[in-house]
């Protein structure tokens, strides 16, 4: 008799792929689809239901896919902890195999807890124990990973995100363009050694199986540079292939999905590639949703750090990329947003580092600032040593005081730029309630944090319109703004308004006309002021504040 996996998704967060919600990893669903290759059935749960302590399906073999190698915030799920790794696989069933960001680390062999830890590919290691009994370790070849994903398609519909807000994470190949000098100290994409591309039928015909199950939303973010999919040749002999872009890129658009994003771009690529580069981007700004976001791993600006640790770019490419990526697309697109912007990404921690190494990132950023170019996001962390161990630099209080100097420097004025005041923003999906603040973010990569300084209605889509800003976040208002219905404390926020005239309205309401409203206000100018952002229909989903819903405090970061 076939066995039953049970698989876990643990939530990853790791280099060239993401698995916290919304995200559903293309790991998962490769390995439901290995097990039913094989002729096994899968049960999907999360980690969140073993928080909750569900009762967990019998099964012969359990699948943790787990850990994280670059770590951050989160706003509504946590991914797979250390200590919860450990814990939660002591109550698993049957045989257990542990895959991900989770297996570099030695703790995890010193309990005794796995029967295997797959070092490599943990669907292929999966696979090759159901049909042999014996563990392997190899990667997945390309003929598997297509049918694989295939194959596991449906496991979506077992996420707790779907189908909305659900985003499918799409690989487009495995391993780095890199490699051959042994890729960045920090990270584990060289050493699944040179590029493996995916053809873009296989892609797409992924997508179009993802979206008849009713997933909706997409992002290419499973590889180390989008820029360099199909590239031929590696360092100074490297061809980029816009060509095999286009084609990727227009088929996908073809299927009529509501989001495609992406995420990862090598800045020394962009850099010394201009020409091509820019018909890349130029092709992205075409086909993808606007509101998208290439993250550049620059990871450091100080020369010596970049040197003693082999890092992507120097502060001279990495401006040049930025200031490309602007070129091309900052032009405000349908979500609200400029449809392309870059994103940097910061890493301290590694090698060589130094006080001076904070300065000069500082300096970085401020030239960025100075000469009027958009960033969508600064992604600040420490390194993990999950390659080796590195010695730091700098203190826990420095890095925290750089973090702090970004975050008023540079994320706040940078957040006025790309979202000035009266920006609409479409489609922000209502997710979490602290207190009587509700946040949203819209669908897609490293999306806005948007705050709403009154209770909504979660789980449903709203336009916003943006009235404030705060380090990494907004602050808007439901737009068009439900005069009729909303609550004094959205009243509040309304500009020119206050709570005054906000009490006024409440007293006064229902208005059928603007003449109306006008006659309520102390100043009948200003209907005429806010009339082109109100509505006098009643569509908010403003809640009542007399009525009490319980907050969820959960940890936040735009991801």
């Amino acid at each position: 008799m076939d066995p039953d996996v049970l698989i876990v998704d643990g939530f990853v967060d790791e280099p060239a792929s993401l698995g916290v919600p919304p995200y559903i990893s293309p790991h998962i669903r490769a390995i439901a689809g290995a097990v039913a290759d094989a002729g096994a059935t899968s049960h999907y749960i999360s980690i969140n239901e073993l928080r909750k302590q569900v009762k967990l399906p019998n099964a012969q073999i359990s699948v943790f896919f787990g850990g994280v190698s670059v770590p951050g915030k989160y706003l509504r799920a946590m991914p797979a902890s250390q200590n919860e790794i450990i814990r939660f696989s002591k109550t698993l069933p049957g045989i257990k195999i542990l895959g991900g960001p989770a297996t570099f680390d030695v703790q995890y062999e010193e309990t005794g807890l796995f029967d295997q830890i797959a070092k490599k590919d943990i669907a292929a290691c999966v696979y090759d124990f159901l049909r042999t009994g014996e563990f392997s370790t190899r990667w997945r070849t390309i003929e598997e990973w297509n049918r694989w994903l295939i194959k596991g398609a449906p496991v979506v519909k077992k996420h707790p995100d779907y189908p909305e807000p659900l985003i499918a994470e799409i690989e487009t190949y495995r391993g780095c363009i890199r490699y051959q000098s042994g890729g960045c100290s920090f990270c584990i994409e060289a050493l699944k050694g040179a590029p493996l591309f995916r053809e873009p039928e296989d892609v797409i015909q992924e997508i179009r199986t993802l979206n008849r199950l009713g997933v909706k939303n997409f992002r290419l973010g499973g590889q180390t540079c989008f820029i360099s999919y199909k590239a031929q040749g590696y360092g100074d002999n490297l061809r980029l292939n816009p060509q095999a872009i286009k084609t990727l890129l227009s088929g996908i658009a073809n299927i009529g999905i509501d989001i495609i994003h992406l995420d990862n771009a090598n800045p020394a690529v962009i850099a010394e590639h201009p020409e091509d580069a820019r018909m890349i981007l130029e092709t992205i700004v075409h086909y993808c949703t606007s509101g998208n976001v290439l993250a550049l791993g620059m990871e450091s600006a100080d020369p010596i750090v970049i040197e003693r640790n082999n890092l992507n770019a120097t502060p001279e490419q990495v401006f040049e990329a930025i200031k490309l990526i602007n070129d091309v697309g900052a032009e405000i697109g349908e979500t609200g947003l400029p449809k392309l912007l870059p994103g940097l990404n910061f890493i301290i921690g590694l090698d060589g580092e130094s006080k001076k190494t904070l300065e000069h990132n500082l300096a970085f950023l401020r030239s960025v600032i100075k000469e009027g170019l958009l960033l969508r996001r600064i992604n600040v962390r420490q390194v993990m040593p999950i390659r080796r161990k590195f010695k730091p630099g700098v203190t826990h209080a420095d890095f925290l005081r750089f973090k702090e100097m970004v975050r008023k420097e540079i994320d706040k004025p940078m957040l006025q730029r790309v979202a000035p005041a009266g920006t609409i923003l479409r489609r922000v999906y209502l997710e979490l309630r602290e207190g009587n603040k509700t946040f949203g973010r819209q669908i897609g990569t490293y999306p806005l944090l948007v705050g709403f300084d009154y209770p909504l209605e979660l789980g449903h889509f709203v336009d916003a319109m943006v009235v404030g800003w705060g380090y990494r976040s907004v602050t808007a208002i439901e737009y068009p703004f439900p005069i009729n219905t909303a609550p004094l404390a959205a009243m509040r926020c309304l500009p020119l308004i206050g709570e005054k005239r906000g009490t006024r309205i409440l007293k006064r309401r229902p208005f059928r006309t603007l003449s109306e409203l006008a006659n309520a206000l102390d100043d009948p100018a200003l209907a005429e002021k806010i009339a082109p952002i109100i509505t006098l229909d009643v569509v908010g989903r403003s809640i009542n504040e007399s009525k009490a819903i319980p907050s969820k405090t959960q940890n936040t970061r735009k991801k």
